[in-house]
């Protein structure tokens, strides 16, 4: 990767016309849930000058980064070390009740993936740590070295979709009795030894699911993300807007039910005037998941699983 593409922010052009009709006041406030390199922050500054921008990220480093590319903008950028399921803590602390704008770009930075040590990479040796936020909670190695083989099975077929989690996990129980897992190479080497020759034919990299799997369980990616999105639906206030970039079917599907039910009214059956409080309190502002163009892809080659949601609020919760 060069360092230009690292820094190209997927869909870009799409989030920030999806959040414009939304941040277009003076003193509108969004939020970029997964900060990273800033690439999307930077943007939304830049194009909304009237409007305020708080970035949180569990990542230090990320934090640290972002921060010089975004000091031009002074005060107008508020940047927390907070996971994203920690928004409400956040705005509270801040004193703002509701927000005009939340982005999530969900998933694995370019920053992690290209930080050898990190251990996100399946295509260079590193040791397995995969922590999002290095400063707490357990490693990869931690995990393929304690956890119990069933478990190792449910993460890897639940989290990877891998339909081989039985013979990889068999695998990684008979060497790690021999040595403890440490670094990335061994497991990479393992899983293709595991594998029968049809499964490695198909879908890149066979170890993907695995590390793609172990990354979700060490950084508690779908269970943050599951407090996070309802979260953010709570604290967008009326016309203001939510855009999430996913990256795999798990973090889609999630979003999209959240999505789907705030804009399903939920008024019983039968009734001959609806009253306003069971209307729907979203409206969907995609048709679907939209998918990258093939330009984008073609610059930035990590866009290419991104799937891209939006919703506009559109009543007060208690109306």
């Amino acid at each position: 990767m060069t360092s230009e593409s690292r820094h190209v922010p997927v869909m870009l052009q799409r989030c920030l016309d999806l959040l414009a009709p939304a941040l277009q006041k003076p003193g509108a406030v969004v939020v970029d849930c997964t900060l990273g390199l800033g690439g999307h922050s930077e943007a939304l500054l830049t194009r909304f000058p009237e409007a305020r921008l708080i970035g949180l990220d569990r990542d230090k480093e990320a934090l640290r980064l972002s921060g010089e590319r975004l000091a031009p903008f002074g005060d107008r950028a508020v940047l927390v070390h907070a996971v994203y399921d920690e928004l409400p803590d956040v705005l509270d602390r801040l004193g703002i009740p509701t927000v005009q704008g939340i982005l999530f770009d969900l998933g694995v930075s370019s920053m992690q993936l290209d930080e050898a040590d990190r251990g996100f990479a399946y295509a260079q040796d590193a040791p397995l740590d995969m922590r999002m936020d290095q400063t707490t909670g357990v490693s990869a190695a931690e995990v393929l070295n304690t956890y119990p083989p069933g478990e190792l099975v449910r993460i890897l077929r639940q989290y990877g979709e891998e339909k081989q989690a039985k013979r990889i996990v068999s695998a990684i129980v008979r060497e790690r009795a021999k040595e403890p897992f440490t670094n990335s190479a061994r497991l990479v080497e393992l899983i293709r030894d595991a594998l029968p020759q049809a499964a490695k034919r198909t879908g890149g990299n066979p170890a993907k699911r695995t590390f793609q799997a172990l990354r979700i369980e060490v950084n508690g990616e779908l269970s943050v993300l599951e407090r996070a999105v309802p979260a953010a639906v709570d604290r967008i206030a009326v016309g203001g807007r939510i855009a999430v970039l996913s990256y795999h079917s798990l973090e889609d599907r999630l979003v999209k039910q959240v999505f789907a039910a705030g804009a399903a009214s939920t008024a019983p059956p039968g009734l001959p005037v609806v009253p306003e409080k069971y209307l729907p309190k979203l409206k969907l502002l995609t048709r679907g998941a939209e998918l990258p163009t093939e330009e984008e892809i073609a610059e930035n080659r990590r866009a290419a699983p991104a799937r891209f949601r939006g919703v506009e609020r559109i009543r007060e919760a208690n109306a």
